[in-house]
């Protein structure tokens, strides 16, 4: 696997469980893309705190589960993926899917951003939904 340096943070009282397997799988995402990783950053926080930055950065004035800052250069992947903690369980919940595997969907989800998918359109959503869905698959 690729060396990457995957770091996770907090800004509310969120743990991610078995961060060590997560970082391992995201390698493999990153591999997988045929990407290099600089650095990629995760920082789980609350609404409000994402609901700040989608204001500020984006001029979006709505509350989102995940934000990605783009830093990557070519195939040298680099970023921050801000994901709001509440917003995950909300719709892990209206989903009807564990939190955990909710989690997991926006954090790739950030990550094939940095790969350079989009969901702007339909037709880009819908991929990025199976390639969401692929890299849940391979989960151990």
């Amino acid at each position: 696997m690729t060396n990457v340096s995957i770091e996770f943070h907090t800004v509310n009282e969120f743990n991610l469980s078995e961060p060590n397997i997560v970082r391992d799988w995201l390698s493999m995402v990153v591999d997988e893309e045929q990407k290099k990783t600089d650095q990629l950053v995760y920082i789980f926080c609350d609404d409000n705190y994402l609901h700040k930055l989608n204001v500020q950065f984006l001029n979006h004035d709505t509350y989102t589960d995940v934000i990605t800052f783009d830093e990557s250069l070519g195939n040298q992947l680099s970023g921050e993926i801000y994901i709001s903690v509440e917003r995950v369980k909300e719709n892990a919940s209206s989903f009807g899917v564990s939190f955990e595997e909710e989690l997991h969907r926006v954090m790739v989800h950030g990550l094939l951003h940095l790969c350079g998918y989009k969901d702007k359109t339909e037709e880009e959503t819908l991929e990025m939904r199976r390639k969401e869905n692929y890299y849940l698959s391979l989960q151990a």
